[in-house]
């Protein structure tokens, strides 16, 4: 198969990203822009000492062996940055193990069509990663903008974490499979993705009653979940609350996915939409 139109257009839609942005996306290979980084993922998470997402080290170890380290500089401010390294299966995958940026302007979305043009050109077809199922807005991001889809709910991943963002919840998370030339992932990436349908015979099986998590039926073949508006907010100002969306959670969503049903989109209004097959 020829993959040179795949990757010149995966090419394409990541500059239009770049420019969208107002930023510059590249790889980096020195110690000071790994000690750039270190300091924005400081701004970003205020991890306690010695729990940071990553270390300058470490980047540089992975930088010097041909994994993926990038940043987005605007001007000579870096501005956001995106850290991977090949996984299993091998010569097929690459795991993004942490992204960051400024809010606001696309950086985010700039910096993962830089990473799926690097993947392509390295002859890869996946990428993988992990986040919050609780979080809204990572959520929309990664299966409404870019394709991906959540495959796997992965229970207290990290274990405790202790940082601005995670501090006092468990770490659940979602393993989202980005398949890079899938036809959805494609038209996510050109801005034509269409926003999802939501099937006339879903029903709710979890929903928000205040800011409580309310159950309700998962014996269908579509079923909706619903996550709270901001829980990383809820963490702070109502922690039985936030513990009780991450348990509600945590056995709804996994459950319905440990039993095989697939998650099929994100709606606007915080819904993950379940199929069975």
């Amino acid at each position: 198969m020829d993959t040179g139109p795949v990757v010149a257009e995966a090419e394409r839609q990541f500059r239009a990203a770049e420019r969208r942005g107002g930023v510059e996306v590249r790889e980096l290979h020195q110690i000071s822009e790994f000690r750039q980084v270190f300091a924005l993922y400081d701004d970003i998470w205020h991890a306690d000492p010695g729990k940071a997402p990553i270390s300058t080290e470490l980047m540089r170890a992975m930088s010097h062996s041909g994994n993926y380290v990038t940043g987005a500089f605007d001007g000579a401010r870096l501005v956001g940055a995106c850290v991977g390294f090949f996984a299993d299966p091998v010569g097929t995958a690459l795991h993004s193990h942490v992204t960051g940026a400024l809010p606001g302007r696309g950086i985010g979305f700039a910096l993962k069509l830089h990473q799926r043009a690097w993947a392509l050109t390295r002859g890869l077809s996946t990428v993988f990663w992990t986040y919050d199922p609780l979080v809204r807005r990572n959520a929309h991001f990664n299966i409404a903008k870019l394709g991906a889809r959540p495959e796997e709910y992965l229970e207290s991943f990290y274990g405790p974490m202790a940082d601005a963002i995670n501090a006092g919840d468990e770490s659940d998370r979602l393993l989202v499979v980005w398949r890079l030339t899938e036809p959805r992932v494609v038209a996510a990436c050109s801005g034509t993705g269409k926003p999802p349908l939501v099937p006339d015979e879903a029903r709710v099986a979890l929903a928000a009653e205040g800011d409580r998590p309310v159950k309700g039926t998962t014996g269908g073949r579509v079923s909706l979940v619903q996550i709270p508006r901001d829980v990383e907010m809820l963490r702070r100002t109502d922690p039985t609350a936030a513990r009780a969306w991450r348990h509600a959670t945590r056995d709804v969503l996994g459950g319905l996915i440990g039993q095989g049903a697939r998650v099929t989109g994100f709606t606007s209004d915080g819904h993950y939409i379940l199929e069975r097959q």
